[in-house]
């Protein structure tokens, strides 16, 4: 009996020594599974993959816009928009838009459907897209007064504080009483120079003759 007193006794004394050390490993690799599986704080999280996805909608909706000294600039009208964050570009079904210059001139745009930037200023237009600039409200006694402008395709890319107009389709330009037609366009309304490109054609009423 003695001996197995003597034999649990010295288990015990080397149990003892190892015994803090044993304690001492377990908790350092619970420390160490702790602090790799717990997120840090204040750490970013991944980047997102940007997705095209609209933020909000509108629908029967009209916008305007003024300038400094409170006059309209422009209106912007349609039966619903998307507006998309990643892009910051508003998409319009059946829209219809007047711009004013700064002499008081009228454009208007219309199409099935539009793609627009965050301030209007360009927009592309799809579908039946139609862009009229009309004559200026007045002129100078003597000068003759520009006539109305009319741009037709089924894709017209505006700009409209540059006043110009470009497409890659097919496109029909009436001016007063003279017609064109061309492949493509690039029009620009402050150098006054209109760019046509393919087939090309154009029908000039005679001067004085009534439009």
């Amino acid at each position: 009996m003695s001996g197995v007193r003597t034999a649990m006794r010295r288990v015990w004394e080397v149990s003892s020594i190892y015994l803090p050390v044993l304690l001492m490993g377990v908790l350092a690799l619970g420390t160490y599974w702790f602090v790799k599986n717990t997120p840090l704080l204040g750490q970013p999280d991944a980047p997102r993959p940007v997705r095209h996805d609209p933020d909000y909608f509108m629908r029967g909706f009209a916008v305007r816009t003024f300038d400094a000294s409170g006059q309209l600039k422009s209106e912007l009208f349609g039966t619903e928009a998307r507006h998309y964050p990643d892009t910051d570009t508003l998409e319009i079904d059946q829209v219809r838009i007047r711009s004013f210059s700064k002499e008081g001139r009228l454009t208007t745009a219309t199409a099935k459907r539009a793609l627009s930037n965050a301030d209007g200023s360009e927009v592309q237009l799809f579908g039946d897209a139609l862009v009229v600039r009309d004559p200026p409200p007045s002129t100078k006694p003597g000068q003759p007064a520009d006539p109305r402008l009319e741009f037709r395709s089924e894709f017209l890319h505006a700009f409209l504080n540059d006043e110009r107009v470009r497409t890659d389709k097919p496109v029909q330009i009436n001016r007063g009483g003279d017609q064109f037609t061309a492949d493509n366009l690039a029009y620009d309304n402050i150098d006054r120079l209109a760019n046509l490109n393919g087939r090309v054609r154009g029908i000039f009423q005679p001067r004085g003759t009534p439009k």
